[in-house]
């Protein structure tokens, strides 16, 4: 083995597809993800075998504009299913929007993804969150009270807002905690 890397393939319609195709069979994507995924491809493509952007940009536009038609990209549903699945893990409402809007989600996508996500279920975002990381009533009795300001802070950052914070980090015992959840 020389230690060269292999040169991409050529820039063509059918490469562009088979790549895009191969990333939707691993990852669920906004169109404008995919769009930017594509391009790098399309750039690593045309630096080593040239070409025109404008070629490129082409090229991808009609292969998103296949991709919407045939049903593989749906930015509706893949930020449902992206806020769903946040929201499980203990992301905040703020802290799923911007993840949606680095994806490129557009903001009333984002927002109507959003539409079912109220403080009962942001606190039981708030909740798997400091269950995960072993917040608040999670962590052993006798550190608790120490690490407290540690863990509103875990809660902030996360982008609670305060008031969710402080229940959650301040639920006393199991029953709390049941019912929180």
């Amino acid at each position: 083995m020389t230690g060269r890397a292999k040169p991409p393939p050529p820039l063509t319609a059918a490469y562009l597809e088979a790549a895009a195709l191969h990333y939707l069979e691993r990852f669920a994507s906004s169109r404008a993800n995919l769009r930017r995924v594509l391009l790098t491809k399309a750039r690593r493509s045309q630096a080593h075998w040239g070409g025109e952007r404008e070629e490129a940009l082409a090229l991808i536009e009609a292969l998103m504009v296949r991709l919407v038609g045939l049903g593989y990209l749906n930015d509706t549903a893949y930020a449902e299913m992206k806020t769903a699945s946040l929201a499980r893990r203990g992301g905040s409402r703020r802290g799923i929007q911007a993840t949606l809007a680095a994806k490129g989600v557009a903001a009333e996508t984002v927002q109507q993804a959003l539409a079912t996500f109220d403080p009962e279920a942001e606190q039981a975002a708030a909740l798997a969150l400091a269950r995960r990381r072993r917040l608040g009533p999670f962590r052993p009795a006798a550190t608790r009270a120490a690490h407290r300001l540690r863990d509103l802070g875990v809660l902030a950052r996360a982008g609670f807002p305060h008031e969710i914070a402080r229940a959650v980090i301040d639920a006393v015992a199991a029953e709390d905690r049941e019912e929180m959840a």
